[in-house]
């Protein structure tokens, strides 16, 4: 199972340069490739018989020239060119798959990092060795246990971060969930998670929070003189405060997810379409402030190492309408409203909760219906039916 551990690195001031330099040469090399791409394959759509491009075939153009015309990227491990250039031909392969749009050109400031391969760098407690730099010193140790892959080192605002591949033996390095049951996660704006135990956990909204911060800095930038120093000054306080409040959301996040998989070994979630949320537009900034995509993707790979179960329902499975007392389903239910009484039975739901119990109740259902239980089935009657036994938790592999 490949895992990454992303830890801060402490640098000093020669070194932090030598990481920009780094990070720079691998986005010229990739911004170089991109350009040599759509030119080499425009001369193939006008004349066949030249070859299509490739990454292979770049990287060895780079090879071949950068002596002489990019001395500089001799500087740096030849790591940082040739990663560049072999992710860009992973981009094209996706673009062509119709996972993602095609590649665009990688932006200083924005796009500062490198990619190291395991034979270029050593990692020692709680430092990592980089190729004609030395010794930097990391603020952790690596915390798992494998053969490591690979290393990319990115910069966020004004720090820089390394992200270690290890391709651990097992998931087993957690301790299993609690097994307290299934519960069912309902998310929202008003409060970020919404359990079937009727807890409800608000979100940090730290975007709301330091919006008139964030408003001050933007008109600040937008008045400074581009490439002035003052503008330049400007800009790394603002990377600085979004780099905040990535962090604020980040943590909330972690916090959140890791508490669930720990209590419960089964959870059931809603497959959220948050990009036709996001075109709401009183809503979408209050949506992307909680970060739901981030909620299932962190739900999925704990679930893996602690041996838990996501159970995610259809994006049409009426959780809000549909009464948990009786199974009652409204025609239709504004979503302003917050309470409401089932005319069937007569119980009255809390909105958020009634839907969490909804989820709840699909996990369960599903998960026995995937694993079944003895004296279920065709099979032939008998006059007692066994007890039930207790469900094998399956493992969740992403």
């Amino acid at each position: 199972m490949l895992i990454a551990h992303r830890i801060a690195l402490d640098p000093n001031n020669v070194q932090a340069t030598y990481l920009a330099r780094a990070a720079g040469t691998a986005r010229f090399a990739y911004n170089w490739a991109l350009a040599e791409w759509k030119r080499q394959y425009e001369a193939w759509k006008a004349n066949s018989s030249l070859p299509k491009p490739s990454q292979q075939a770049l990287r060895r153009q780079l090879n071949a020239v950068k002596r002489e015309q990019f001395p500089w990227m001799l500087e740096v491990t030849k790591n940082a060119p040739q990663m560049a250039i072999m992710q860009l031909g992973k981009a094209f392969q996706n673009f062509f798959a119709g996972r993602t749009r095609y590649p665009t050109f990688r932006k200083k400031g924005v796009h500062d990092r490198f990619t190291m391969t395991n034979d270029q760098f050593d990692v020692d407690g709680s430092r990592i060795r980089i190729p004609h730099l030395g010794w930097v010193r990391m603020r952790e140790a690596l915390r798992f246990v494998g053969r490591i892959m690979s290393a990319t080192v990115s910069r966020v605002a004004d720090k820089w971060f390394v992200s270690i591949t290890v391709d651990a033996p097992d998931s087993s390095h957690l301790p299993q969930a609690e097994n307290q049951g299934a519960v069912g996660v309902d998310l929202g704006v008003s409060a970020l998670a919404t359990l079937s135990t009727g807890e409800k956990v608000p979100g940090p909204r730290a975007h709301k929070a330091l919006l008139d911060r964030l408003r001050k800095l933007t008109r600040s930038l937008s008045r400074k003189v581009k490439g002035s120093a003052n503008r330049r000054k400007a800009k790394a306080k603002l990377a600085k405060l979004h780099a905040r409040i990535a962090a604020i959301r980040s943590d909330a996040m972690h916090k959140l997810t890791t508490g669930l998989m720990r209590r419960f070994h089964t959870i059931g979630i809603e497959d959220l379409n948050v990009r036709g949320m996001m075109a709401n537009r009183h809503l979408a900034r209050s949506i992307a402030d909680m970060g739901f995509f981030e909620f299932r993707r962190q739900l999925e790979y704990k679930a893996a190492m602690r041996g838990g179960v996501v159970k995610v329902a259809d994006r049409f499975f009426a959780s809000s309408k549909t009464c948990s007392a009786c199974g009652h389903k409204l025609e239709t239910l504004a979503l302003s409203v917050r309470e409401w009484v089932c005319p069937a039975c007569g119980a009255v739901h809390d909105r958020d909760v009634n839907a969490a119990i909804n989820l709840k109740n699909m996990a369960v259902s599903s998960t026995v219906a995937a694993c079944g239980e003895e004296g279920a089935g065709p099979t032939r009657k008998r006059r007692v039916k066994p007890s039930s036994m207790k469900q094998e938790v399956s493992f969740i592999h992403v």
